[in-house]
C-alpha cells in the first residue's frame, strides 16, 4: 500500500472545526500526526496535544513552511478565509501556492483538500469561487491533490449548522428571502471525516475532484424546519421578495452570536445550488454510505447531552481559562456555560467532601430561601419541587436525588455532575470539579450548563443571569470556606457578604426569579 499507516500526516487548520476532529480520527487509525498552527500555544489543552508533533508555520510566510514539511507524506489543507474584505481571494490563492510549493520541495506525496460544492459553469459566489481556485492552485504545484467538495457540514460546532441552530431556536417566525429556498445537499461531519481518513487508503483518489453529500437534497428552509422538528419546536417560514445577503447577515448578527462579517459570505454562497452531480464518491468509496440530514441533526443534538458537556465543553473552557479568570461565561454550540474558579487552601479530598454534602438538610449554603422558592414554584407547575431531600447527608452515588437535582456522574475526590429535574424550557446541569495545586492547595471549578429550548429557553436564562451571579458566587465562596474549615464548622458559618448586599441581592433575586419563572412554562 502506497500510503500505509506508517505515513506521517500533516494537518493544517487543526484549531478549526474539521481539523481538530480530523486529528482525533487519524490518531485512532494509528497514523503519526503532525499539526501546524501559527501559534503553537493555541493547541494547548487539546485532548491530543501530547500525542502529535506540533510545528509553528504560516501559509502566508513561506519561509516558515520548510521545516514543517520535512518528512511529511500526506498533507491536509483545511485553511480558508471567512472574512468579507476585498482581497481574500488573492490571499487564499497566495496561501495555497506557498503551501503547494513547500510540499513539492519537501517531496510530499499528496495533498488532501476540503473545498466547497458548486458548479464551475454557474455564477459562483466569491467565496465558492475562491474555494475552487485554491484547489487549482494546489494542483499547479505538481503534488497529487485529492479535492473533496462539500456543502453545509452538519455537526455541533459547524458554523453553518450553528447558524441554523440559533435562527431556529430563537425566531418562531423566520423571514425567508429567496436564498432560503436554494437546493443544498448537506453532509454530516462524521461522513466528512470518514471520507478524509479513508482517502489515505484509496490511492485511486489521487488527482480527483470528489463531490460529497448526504443522502438527501434540502433547502436552507427545510433544514431549519427539520431542525425544529427534531427539537419539538413550532416554526413558520415567512417568504419575503427582497432581502440581500448583506441585510440578511445583519439580521443573523442581531439574533445569533454569529457576526455579520462571517454570516454574509455564508449567505452569499447560498444563492448557488450546491448538490452532488458526480457519482465519483460512491465509485471510489463504495463502503461509505452517508447518513440522511435527519440522522445528522439528531447526531449533532446528542452533543447537548451531559456526557458531551463533560468531555468537550468543560475541557476546552478549562484549558483556556488558567488560574487568572475566576469567572467566565460562554455561549457555545447551543449551550450556555457559566463557570467559576476558586483557589482553596485545602486538599482535594476536603473540597470534594464539601461539595458532595450540598442539598438536603444542609441546603445550598447561600440564599437557601431562593432555592426553596424555586422549588415551591416548580411544585406548583407539576415538577418534583424541593422536598425530595437526599438519601444520605454525606455520601453520594450515581442516580441519587438531591432536592430537584439527580446525580448523573461521579469521579471520587474529583468531580460530581448534577442534572436538573425541575421544570424549565431546556436542560440544565451543575458540575463541581476539584484538582490539586502546589503546596497542598486545590482549585475548585463550579460550572452551570444550560441547553435552552427555543426562545423561552434563552429568555429564561438571561432573566436569571443576575440571580445566578448572587447565588452561584455565594455558593462557591461558601464551599471555599467550608472546605478550609471542615474541622471548625463555626468558622465556616461566618458571613461572606454585608447585610445590605445580602438584602439587596435577595430582593433583586426574588423579583427576577418571579419574572423569569413566568416564562418557564410558556409553550414554544
Amino acid at each position: 500500500m502506497e500510503e500505509s499507516k506508517k505515513s506521517t500526516v500533516l494537518v493544517t487548520g487543526a484549531t478549526g472545526y474539521v481539523g481538530g476532529r480530523l486529528v482525533t480520527e487519524l490518531l485512532q487509525h494509528d497514523y503519526p500526526v503532525r499539526v501546524m498552527s501559527r501559534r503553537a500555544g493555541s493547541l494547548t489543552g487539546r485532548d491530543w496535544s501530547d500525542k502529535v508533533e506540533v510545528f509553528e508555520g504560516d501559509v502566508l510566510k513561506p519561509e516558515t513552511l520548510d521545516e514543517v514539511m520535512q518528512g511529511v507524506d500526506v498533507a491536509y489543507y483545511l485553511i480558508h478565509s471567512m472574512g468579507s474584505d476585498g482581497d481574500f481571494m488573492e490571499r487564499d490563492a497566495r496561501a495555497a501556492r506557498n503551501f503547494g510549493n513547500a510540499a513539492q520541495a519537501a517531496g510530499v506525496q499528496r495533498i488532501i483538500y476540503l473545498g466547497g460544492l458548486g458548479d464551475d459553469s454557474s455564477d459562483l459566489s466569491h467565496h465558492l469561487e475562491s474555494r475552487h481556485k485554491v484547489g487549482e492552485v494546489l494542483r499547479e504545484s505538481g503534488v497529487a491533490v485529492t479535492e473533496f467538495r462539500a456543502a453545509v457540514i452538519v455537526g455541533s460546532g459547524s458554523i453553518s449548522f450553528e447558524m441554523i441552530r440559533y435562527l431556529t431556536e430563537r425566531v418562531p417566525a423566520m423571514i425567508c428571502p429567496q436564498w432560503v429556498y436554494t437546493r443544498i445537499q448537506p453532509i454530516a461531519i462524521r461522513d466528512v471525516l470518514n471520507y478524509l481518513v479513508t482517502a489515505l487508503e484509496v490511492p485511486q483518489s489521487k488527482g480527483e475532484i470528489i463531490e460529497i453529500g448526504g443522502t438527501d437534497v434540502q433547502t436552507y428552509g427545510s433544514m431549519m424546519m427539520g431542525y425544529a422538528e427534531a427539537r419539538g419546536l413550532k416554526r413558520w417560514l415567512v417568504p419575503v421578495p427582497v432581502l440581500t445577503p448583506r441585510l440578511s447577515s445583519y439580521w443573523v448578527h442581531l439574533v445569533t452570536p454569529i457576526p455579520a462579517s462571517i454570516a454574509q459570505p455564508l449567505i452569499d454562497g447560498l444563492r448557488n445550488e450546491v448538490i452532488v452531480n458526480n457519482p465519483k464518491a460512491h465509485q471510489l468509496f463504495p463502503d461509505i454510505t452517508p447518513m440522511s440530514y435527519h440522522d445528522a441533526v439528531h447526531r449533532a443534538l446528542d452533543k447537548l447531552e451531559a456526557r458531551e458537556v463533560e468531555t468537550t465543553w468543560t475541557d476546552s473552557l478549562g484549558s483556556s481559562m488558567g488560574d487568572t479568570q475566576p469567572y467566565t461565561f460562554e455561549e457555545r454550540e447551543g449551550m450556555m456555560i457559566e463557570q467559576r474558579l476558586r483557589k482553596i487552601d485545602a486538599p482535594p479530598h476536603d473540597v470534594y467532601q464539601a461539595f458532595t454534602r450540598l442539598g438536603g438538610q444542609q441546603g445550598w449554603l447561600y440564599l437557601n430561601w431562593a432555592w426553596q422558592l424555586r422549588g415551591r414554584m416548580d411544585r406548583l407547575a407539576g415538577g418534583p419541587g424541593y422536598r425530595r431531600g437526599r438519601r444520605n447527608p454525606y455520601l453520594l452515588r450515581i442516580g441519587d436525588v438531591i432536592d430537584f437535582w439527580r446525580v448523573e456522574a461521579i469521579e471520587p475526590d474529583q468531580m460530581v455532575r448534577l442534572r436538573a429535574e425541575m421544570k424549565m424550557p431546556g436542560r440544565g446541569w451543575l458540575q463541581f470539579e476539584v484538582e490539586p495545586l502546589e503546596n497542598g492547595q486545590s482549585q475548585l471549578t463550579q460550572t452551570a450548563f444550560f441547553a435552552p429550548k427555543g426562545l423561552p429557553g434563552f429568555a429564561y436564562w438571561y432573566m436569571l443571569f443576575i440571580v445566578h451571579k448572587f447565588i452561584f458566587d455565594g455558593m462557591i465562596d461558601r464551599l471555599k470556606l467550608q472546605a478550609e474549615n471542615l474541622d471548625n464548622p463555626q468558622e465556616a458559618e461566618k458571613p461572606i457578604v454585608g447585610r445590605f448586599k445580602l438584602l439587596a441581592g435577595g430582593l433583586f433575586a426574588t423579583i427576577v426569579v418571579s419574572i423569569g419563572l413566568v416564562k418557564i412554562f410558556s409553550r414554544d
